[in-house]
């Protein structure tokens, strides 16, 4: 391309990752500025943001040297003066800065001795327009201080951009949208969406070049998402669970302990229409706090059980593998199943006894941790996987369960984080999920309420008040240095000061964190769990799982450190029995407005859902693509926290395309399938195991 030679070519690679024509006009404006507005430097007030001016040049002068160098200058209209300043770049702008000279500027504005100032601001010579000119939409473009000592500034690009528009005809920007879809939602054709996002001739072009983009980018991610799922069906044959038969029938009618929930109900319908299809079923559960998976796991693995098949449950500590493995044996007691648990401290005599009963399936359940994907774990007929908190095991020890099969075991993923249903739709689009959005009736909300680090001594004295009567109370501590030895001071100052308050000839105080030996780390939960002590101080080991009925207070110390989705798994080990409970968000500085919002939405909502939506809007959806998929969510312009709509619309006309033509053979979809076909390899898509 004229303009762009080997250096250039290479500067663009680097910096902005721009290889192609497509990386090109992929790289969108950040913003376009009228260039017939311009305000006076008089109007300038500690509310504008970004502002386009026009003055004289009074003066340049270089300031300082080495790092402490900076660029100054300053402009005048007949309404005032602009202060400029750079910090990078000095010896590029400083020839192109000519005292006398009319500059227009744009830039973002800051008040310095309360004076308005522009860092780093677009300019170029000021050229007048004519009275009643048209409006132009120039293109602002983002670079980098490396591309603009190159000559490769915002306006640079903006004229590359403009002369690739000018080589290019519409049919080189191929249509990948089927034509009854542009009709039925009004959209532009992609050539002319691709060209109105760069150089819209008036505003409103604009917006409707950035809905077309927005909602293709969303579809498309919707289509390969969904044909990833439809792959993985027809490729992972899967162990069919034919019936339901006495060991499901005989629990349900005899040993639950409680009715189920309609969304306990619900989910357990969806997992067994899978498990009779013949594929492999993989299914992430996501459910708030205490809404019951660990039942409908159960009795899936019941169902498991009357088709002649094992199952195991792989949670990611040993203090939740313990409790799955007390609480499904409680249950189960009578129903002449074989349930064991199997970590890394199991002993050796009970370890070798274990494998055995695996291999010739007299074991029907087994829970466990990591332990169970070592190469000596070897099943004779596994059928039904179980992950609890998913999120805590990569994809590969997750794989390395299910290849202890023949014919791969269906999976159900499990989750006590919710997902944002914006979020789930993109970033697990590849997989069957179900959501329980119900809690067990009876449950009594939990109180949450913000505290100031100045009211301790009444906080401790409510604490105080619940022991009383019986109850028990977490103190949970930050993670907030890197350093080891720095975490366990903090943890054991945070001790001191609850001992200091609560004496010890009065109150048993146990102690738990993530580098205590484990049978220590086992011993003080049990003591907790028993009612052998009153107060657990502790930090976030304790964010997963652990299930104490009889804990009512949680007490969160320097709140304001914790993300919302943390704090809300912290709220949830107490609440767990019939008697209410509170949870005491204690801080220190509310260092951050989202700091404050963060705690203010703790106190206002009990509802996972609503927190993980959010903390989505609070956050953005950030590196969560990190965790998952390297593609769902590498969108150019949508936003899943933002366009929440459009992504509805674009998910829905997934399904309709979909569920009519599924191999898009149908001439209408001819576009699509061949665009897709085009971006092969171009995203890793992962599968989830």
């Amino acid at each position: 391309m004229k303009g762009v030679g080997p250096l250039r070519g290479d500067l663009l690679k680097k910096e902005l990752g721009i290889y192609t024509f497509q990386d090109l006009i992929d790289h969108f404006p950040f913003r376009h500025i009228d260039k017939t507005k311009v305000e006076t430097i008089g109007s300038i007030t500690p509310n504008t943001e970004y502002v386009q001016v026009a003055g004289r040049l009074q003066y340049s002068e270089v300031i300082g040297v080495k790092q402490a160098k900076r660029l100054t200058a300053t402009i005048r209209d007949k309404t005032g003066e602009l202060e400029l300043v750079w910090f990078k770049g000095i010896s590029y702008v400083e020839k192109i800065l000519v005292e006398g000279t009319d500059y227009l500027l744009f830039g973002k504005v800051s008040f310095f001795n309360g004076k308005p100032q522009m860092a780093h601001p677009e300019l170029e010579i000021f050229v007048p327009q004519k009275a009643g000119g048209k409006a132009f939409l120039e293109p602002i473009y983002s670079t980098t201080e490396k591309l603009k000592a190159r000559g490769l500034n915002a306006k640079t690009i903006s004229k590359l951009t403009h002369q690739l528009f000018s080589q290019l005809q519409a049919k080189d920007i191929v249509e990948n949208l089927p034509q009854d879809i542009l009709v039925k939602y009004n959209l532009l054709e992609r050539s002319i969406a691709y060209r109105a996002a760069h150089f819209p001739k008036y505003e409103a072009e604009f917006d409707k070049a950035i809905y077309r983009l927005k909602f293709e980018e969303l579809f498309i991610a919707q289509v390969r998402l969904a044909l990833v799922r439809i792959q993985r069906h027809k490729a992972f044959k899967g162990v069919v669970f034919e019936k339901v038969g006495d060991y499901f029938n005989n629990f349900y009618n005899n040993h639950l302990p409680f009715a189920l929930t309609n969304a306990q109900k619900r989910v357990l319908k969806e997992i067994r229409t899978d498990t009779a299809k013949g594929y492999q079923m993989n299914r992430l559960l996501q459910g708030d706090v205490g809404s019951g998976k660990t039942i409908v796991a159960l009795l899936s693995m019941l169902i498991a059980a009357d088709n002649g098949f094992q199952s195991c449950i792989m949670a990611p500590t040993e203090i939740l593998a313990q409790q799955h493995f007390q609480g499904i044996s409680a249950l189960l007691q009578n129903t002449g199943l074989e349930i064991r648990l199997l970590t890394g401290s199991t002993k050796v005599k009970e370890r070798r006894e274990i494998l055995a009963g695996l291999l010739d399936d007299t074991i029907h359940f087994v829970v466990g941790t990591h332990a169970l994907i070592e190469d000596a774990v070897q099943f004779k007929n596994l059928g039904f996987v179980v992950v609890d908190e998913q999120h805590r095991f990569g994809v590969a020890q997750r794989a390395a369960l299910w290849k202890k099969a023949t014919i791969p075991p269906h999976v159900l993923v499990m989750t006590a984080t919710p997902i944002p249903r914006t979020l789930a739709m993109t970033a697990y689009g590849d997989l069957d999920y179900s959501v329980m959005d119900e809690l067990p009736p009876g449950r009594i909300p939990i109180t949450t309420v913000m505290r100031n680090e100045s009211h301790r001594v009444q906080v401790m004295e409510f604490v105080k008040e619940e022991i009383a009567k019986g109850r028990q109370a977490y103190f949970i501590y930050p993670l907030i240095e890197e350093s080891e030895k720095v975490n366990y001071e903090d943890l054991m100052r945070g001790y001191e000061q609850v001992k200091s308050f609560f004496p010890e000839h009065q109150y048993n105080i146990a102690m738990l964190h993530g580098k205590m030996k484990s049978d220590l780390k086992e011993t003080n939960m049990q003591r907790f769990v028993k009612n052998d002590c009153h107060i657990m101080v502790a930090t976030t080991v304790i964010e997963v799982g652990v299930n104490v009925p009889n804990a009512s207070v949680m007490v969160i110390e320097s709140a304001e450190k914790f993300g919302l989705s943390q704090l809300h798994q912290l709220r949830g080990r107490v609440g767990r029995g019939s008697e209410k409970s509170y949870c005491i968000l204690l801080f220190g500085k509310l260092g951050s407005v989202e700091a404050k919002k963060r705690l203010n939405i703790m106190c206002e909502t009990n509802d996972g859902f609503k927190i993980a939506e959010k903390d989505l809007e609070l956050r953005g959806p950030g590196d969560i693509e990190g965790t998952r998929q390297s593609g769902a969510l590498d969108f150019k312009l949508a936003s899943i926290v933002n366009d929440k709509e459009l992504l509805n619309l674009a998910k829905n006309q997934t399904d309709e395309i979909l569920n009519e033509d599924i191999d898009l053979n149908l001439e209408k979809n001819l576009n699509l399938k061949n665009y897709l076909q085009s971006q092969k390899g171009k995203t890793g898509w992962s599968k989830i195991s």
